[in-house]
């Protein structure tokens, strides 16, 4: 298959279109071979690192947890099930803590992907999308992709994974055998910069580097610390300010206890 380039300008159109949608409702089409090396520049280009300062949104990515408000949040939503379920998590924590990289990603993958079923935005929350705060989820014990990869994502940091090497990816994915495609959300973990990341994925259990998976289109990528499309090394937005989703899960994750 003919391998497809991005121009920047093209790439910054469908990050500010996506981004203007306030969650992937409108996706941009699909653009050809999956991680092919060309495209692999979306995932693997880690440029300059906005601060979140700039938008007033530094306490909410970097403040410490409240457990006690944590657990008075599970307990008053969801119950005793609920408190448990945070006790769940939290030993998670406890479980992982000084753990290498790769005993880290595979824990916190499987407990999600284990505990969280898979369920459409309209089906939980009676909206057509909506991101849930990790502690919604776990809660709910059911989300969709941005669910599972914020959840896991937040639970990477809170066991001390530089921020810097996670990124939460949209790309479209391979319906099966299939030309027909769809939004969805993986988490990406780099281990340096500058190489292809590895893919935390509710839709497989196993973790596998993003070039061996050739069902999965990347369109852009963000995280706490920017916003990327196509092939640019640099930052294109301060997420809070492009994205309204995300600033308002860091605000009710903050209100919650979790930040």
């Amino acid at each position: 298959m003919k391998t497809h380039v991005w121009p920047h300008r093209a790439a910054h159109y469908l990050c500010q279109a996506a981004c203007e949608t306030q969650g992937f409702l409108v996706p941009p089409p699909y653009l050809g071979n999956a991680f092919d090396p060309s495209r692999r520049r979306l995932l693997i280009g880690v440029g300059a690192t906005l601060l979140l300062s700039a938008s007033g949104m530094l306490g909410l990515a970097t403040g410490a947890m409240d457990p006690q408000r944590m657990r008075t949040t599970m307990t008053e939503r969801y119950g005793h099930q609920g408190a448990q379920t945070l006790d769940a998590w939290l030993n998670l924590l406890r479980k992982l803590e000084g753990r290498d990289i790769a005993d880290q990603l595979k824990g916190v993958n499987d407990f999600f992907n284990r505990r969280v079923r898979w369920l459409d935005d309209s089906q939980i929350w009676d909206e057509e999308d909506y991101w849930a705060t990790p502690l919604e989820t776990l809660g709910r014990g059911a989300g969709d992709c941005e669910d599972y990869s914020i959840a896991k994502y937040q639970t990477l940091k809170k066991l001390g994974v530089p921020g810097e090497r996670l990124r939460m990816i949209y790309v479209r994915a391979r319906l099966g055998r299939s030309s027909i495609t769809q939004a969805h959300m993986v988490l990406g973990y780099y281990a340096t910069p500058g190489v292809e990341p590895l893919v935390l994925d509710n839709l497989l259990p196993t973790i596998l580097p993003a070039g061996e998976r050739d069902d999965l289109s990347p369109v852009f990528s963000f995280s706490s610390d920017g916003l990327w499309a196509g092939g640019s090394s640099e930052s294109l937005a301060i997420p809070t300010q492009r994205l309204s989703r995300w600033r308002n899960v860091l605000l009710r994750m903050s209100a919650e206890g979790f930040l």
